[in-house]
């Protein structure tokens, strides 16, 4: 039988947005919380054959992060010898790239991730080998391909050549045919449907109908269903299609999101990429990021207008950061950026910004009011850290200042030369 956790002392930040406040214990029964508060009196501390404690005495422990937009299978990061084509032609290989990718995130105190879209079904088989104790990773939430037409973003080849198999995007371009690929990508065990509008969002490729059809059809099928979508035009008609969840709307007028806000989905803005690409761009030179830096950093601006709006009409936001999206993005160090950008830009306090990555941001990865919260009964993902992410946001990136990462009611090694556990390793 699996020991009784206890983490004793210490301060706690449970996720609720309360102050925070001295722990006494949080015992911890399989992959549930039991108690938080006063030491039940059926825990035996001294039994140590029954009971495993953690002294947290002198830190703070604080739910799991949470990463609303995370990929794992885009290819990156690249390695040196590989050989490969354009895009990443070898799903064998993009399976392994992928299962060490997300032990980087889990030791980062990333516990949950949700993943809009990826290659094949690599993501979904990655999910699954963490669920059946193959392998240590995070809680996985993902998308297949993203669901795109002529002119989306991911539509990088030619017409004759349309999408091929590695692409991220799957080309649709009738609402019939992106219905079909929703049914397909159902079969192979997604948890929700990825759409994506055109890259920059200055003009719009997806039909309000085209979109409606995904959303009734993943819906049926108990599917949720998120929209890559900058533009003004395709963040109104996604709104009124009834998505689930926008991510960026950076060129989204006032009026756009008064009708996200009386539609009621969250906004994830994904401020994280851009910032990076600007602060690359001033430090090494736009032609090594490969990207337009002055058309970033206006988009990154609009975004951060676009999370004061948010506020004032009361949208939600939801904390992602595209990691995983490009080179410099790497796994495991950028996940807690979004949350500096949040207290930054956006008018959040610290208390504010990881509620958002942790209790709201359940929402993501389909387990609202079960994850995110330390409290009775939620699933039993948290942190400890050894300085205080209220007095200072930035102490959670890159998880140099982790203690401890429990996941599932489990204790996390965090050694790197440990990646790779075996099925014996990860089912103790």
């Amino acid at each position: 039988m699996s020991k009784t956790l206890v983490v004793r002392n210490g301060t706690l930040i449970d996720g609720s947005g309360r102050p925070s406040l001295r722990n006494d214990a949080i015992v911890i029964e399989g992959n549930r919380i039991k108690s938080v508060g006063a030491l039940p009196p059926d825990v035996a501390l001294e039994d140590r054959r029954s009971v495993e404690v953690i002294d947290a005495g002198g830190q703070w422990i604080m739910p799991g992060l949470i990463d609303a937009h995370c990929h794992v299978s885009y290819g990156y990061p690249v390695i040196k010898g590989e050989g490969k084509g354009r895009g990443t032609t070898r799903p064998e290989f993009s399976t392994l790239k992928s299962a060490r990718n997300v032990q980087k995130v889990l030791r980062s105190g990333v516990t949950s991730i949700s993943v809009p879209g990826g290659t094949w079904f690599t993501d979904v088989g990655v999910r699954d080998a963490i669920k059946l104790g193959l392998m240590a990773g995070p809680r996985m939430y993902v998308a297949g391909r993203m669901i795109v037409s002529y002119g989306c973003i991911e539509d990088d080849e030619p017409s004759w050549e349309g999408t091929p198999d590695h692409s991220v995007g799957k080309l649709c371009n009738t609402a019939d045919e992106m219905v079909t690929e929703v049914r397909r990508q159902s079969k192979h065990g997604v948890n929700f449907i990825k759409m994506a509008d055109s890259r920059s969002g200055e003009s719009q490729m997806l039909a309000k109908e085209e979109i409606t059809a995904v959303v009734a059809e993943a819906h049926r099928r108990n599917l949720r269903v998120g929209i890559h979508s900058r533009g003004a035009g395709s963040t109104r008609a996604a709104a009124e299609a009834r998505v689930d969840w926008i991510i960026h709307a950076d060129l989204a007028t006032d009026r756009d999101l008064e009708a996200v806000a009386k539609a009621g989905m969250p906004i994830i803005p994904t401020a994280t990429f851009l910032a990076v690409v600007v602060e690359l761009g001033q430090k090494i030179g736009a032609e090594q990021v490969q990207l337009d830096i002055n058309r970033m950093k206006r988009h990154f601006e609009l975004l951060c207008e676009l999370m004061q709006k948010a506020r004032k009409l009361g949208i939600k936001l939801l904390v992602g950061t595209d990691t995983g999206n490009n080179s410099f993005t790497p796994h495991g160090d950028l996940h807690a950026k979004e949350l500096e950008i949040f207290v930054k830009y956006g008018g959040y306090t610290p208390m504010e910004a990881i509620v958002a990555a942790t209790r709201d941001n359940a929402y993501a990865v389909g387990l609202e009011g079960q994850l995110g919260e330390l409290a009775p009964g939620k699933l039993a993902d948290l942190i400890v850290l050894n300085k205080d992410p209220i007095a200072d946001i930035t102490v959670l990136q890159g998880g140099t200042h982790l203690s401890w990462v429990i996941k599932d009611g489990k204790i996390v090694d965090l050694d790197p030369r440990n990646e790779v556990l075996t099925f014996q390793q990860a089912a103790e």
